[in-house]
């Protein structure tokens, strides 16, 4: 079974209720018209009604096909205000709250799910990153024992689906050993979502004390730290690319690793390495890159790129409903 085949098993029919506040653009309607078709989840989609009803009519859908909430005349409007006020713990007043609550409908979306009203949200199609994932880091907030959300890639290649994990390669620019240490855990747990067996690689330019910087040293120290935090996971480092990827290039540089040459999930020390890297794979290698898939929320919000297109849209839309169901366990 191919990989969205398997994904789209786990949630059909089962009425899982995800956000879209970019409810007017082509691309969002073309892919919640058909998840909604297969039954994979029950879009919400968020703005003024005659806006939304305008848009689906020329995208030639039918506008009772969706729930459409628009915060102007939205029931629990106040209720939602007066928690929104108590999450954010003096920092906005209620006439400030109200004002960004009304206008920003990504604040209004990721309060719907703080709320309960739903389990996840996508956005970011017209929105940058910041804008898709401040309100869930004010609101939603990291699960206990993370310090901060990051963002992974699935790496997909080939009708045999050989699939891989990158992290963070969307949100964190320099992380701290610590920081890097629970992305490398929280990126075991995003690999079981899309049933990959976690082998995490912390990489870096040296492989086992081949090289020596501060750089390398962050990388052998988040090792350590990930190893404590998660001593059931199989993690190692500090390795090179080559010496993670290759089984030949591991039996040289680290023979006695149960990492090297067998990764599946690869931890860059840096947003510009991890950045660079998965574009590389994606515009070389030929992978397909899903995501960011954003780690370590109590619930999943999910940054699409601008330079999305609807199947884009669609398949993240699973992913999001799909971590919905690893959160409940």
């Amino acid at each position: 079974m191919e990989l969205f085949d398997s994904l789209r098993f786990k949630i059909v029919k089962r009425g899982i209720r995800i956000i879209f506040p970019e409810s007017t653009d082509n691309r969002i309607l073309g892919a919640v018209a058909r998840l909604k078709v297969e039954q994979l989840m029950e879009p919400i989609l968020i703005g003024n009604v005659e806006e939304v009803c305008l848009a689906i009519n020329n995208r030639g859908l039918q506008p009772s096909m969706f729930e459409i909430i628009d915060p102007a005349n939205y029931e629990y409007f106040e209720e939602m205000l007066n928690a929104f006020v108590t999450v954010r713990k003096g920092k906005i007043t209620k006439d400030q709250a109200r004002k960004l609550l009304f206008n920003d409908y990504n604040y209004f979306g990721t309060m719907l799910a703080y709320m309960g009203k739903a389990e996840g949200m996508v956005s970011g199609i017209i929105h940058s990153t910041g804008d898709t994932v401040r309100p869930a880091l004010q609101i939603i907030k990291t699960r206990p024992g993370v310090t901060r959300t990051s963002g992974a890639f699935l790496m997909v290649r080939g009708r045999d689906q050989e699939k891989y994990l990158f992290s963070d390669c969307a949100i964190n620019i320099n992380p701290s050993a610590q920081e890097l240490a629970e992305i490398a855990v929280e990126s075991a747990y995003t690999a079981k979502l899309f049933d990959i067996n976690p082998r995490v690689s912390l990489l870096s330019f040296s492989t086992k004390g081949s090289a020596k910087s501060p750089e390398v040293e962050k990388v052998v120290e988040a090792t350590k730290i990930a190893k404590r935090l998660a001593p059931e996971d199989i993690i190692d480092g500090e390795l090179q690319f080559d010496a993670s990827y290759v089984e030949s290039v591991a039996h040289l540089k680290s023979p006695d690793s149960k990492v090297a040459g067998k990764a599946t999930v690869f931890v860059f020390p840096d947003l510009q390495s991890g950045n660079i890297g998965y574009k590389i794979a994606q515009r070389l290698g030929n992978f397909e890159a899903i995501g960011p898939i954003l780690q370590g929320l109590n619930k999943p919000i999910s940054d699409l790129s601008r330079g999305a297109n609807e199947e884009d849209v669609y398949k993240l839309a699973i992913i999001t409903a799909v971590q919905t169901l690893l959160n409940k366990k």
